[in-house]
């Protein structure tokens, strides 16, 4: 049994590594733009099964975010609802047969060595980081789209000692945002596919079937986490000084 923290190396595309969890990414935005299509062209007035099913979830996402951020909070989204999606197949996608089971063997050190063609994409820390910083990304985005230029005064205001260094810290609340997303999703995903690898090996076919009900929970509970807090910070960010205050009071 071979366990590894960071993603395996299949080939090189000229200088640039293609790793196991990369193809598993591109997998999963293939599946979601083929689907997407398709959906969108048999658009009918009278649903068929899978408009349903897109309806349900984006009816669900929106008074979600109705219920967080008010009617303003709509117009985030088609992010939201995109980072939803994206992250829920690649949360589920490494519990399909194959992913970490269907790999070659290579010689390294003197060693055997098994490396998955597959691996879960956000059991990669660098897909979980990518995230992050497309989340944190799009906060800075709709704050500067919102206020303007006066949306750096939550970082950098020298009217007091007291709006300087709470300045400094919204800066490392900022990248603590980054890191919080890309650790949590990661360590949440990762650790669940070890723990299936670890009962697969004690006590195949059988054993992990519950485990597998529960990675499947627990990876949409953690596409609903990343997309819902960055709907929140989001929402926070294109807050004014003033319209804070109102709020807080």
């Amino acid at each position: 049994m071979h366990i590894s923290l960071s993603a395996e190396t299949i080939f090189f595309l000229g200088s640039f590594p293609i790793t196991n969890s990369l193809i598993a990414s591109i997998l999963v935005s293939l599946i979601l733009m083929i689907g997407a299509y398709f959906i969108s062209k048999n658009f009918n007035k009278i649903p068929n099964r899978a408009q349903n099913i897109v309806e349900v979830v984006i009816e669900w996402m929106i008074d979600l975010a109705d219920s967080i951020g008010g009617k303003s909070a709509r117009q985030f989204l088609p992010l939201v609802i995109t980072i939803f999606v994206y992250i829920l197949f690649a949360n589920w996608i490494g519990l399909f047969p194959g992913f970490g089971s269907i790999g070659i063997n290579e010689i390294e050190e003197g060693h055997e060595k098994f490396i998955p063609l597959l691996r879960g994409a956000t059991a990669d820390l660098n897909t979980t980081l990518a995230l992050a910083l497309i989340s944190v990304g799009a906060i800075q985005y709709y704050g500067i789209l919102k206020n303007k230029l006066s949306y750096f005064k939550r970082f950098i205001n020298f009217s007091s000692p007291v709006d300087f260094f709470t300045g400094i810290l919204e800066i490392v609340s900022e990248f603590a945002k980054i890191i919080s997303f890309s650790f949590r999703l990661f360590g949440n995903i990762f650790a669940g596919e070890v723990l299936l690898v670890v009962v697969a090996s004690l006590i195949p076919i059988i054993a992990p079937l519950p485990f597998f009900g529960l990675e499947i929970f627990v990876g949409l509970i953690q596409a609903l986490v990343f997309s819902m807090l960055t709907l929140v910070f989001v929402q926070m960010g294109t807050i004014t000084h003033g319209e804070e205050v109102e709020h807080g009071s």
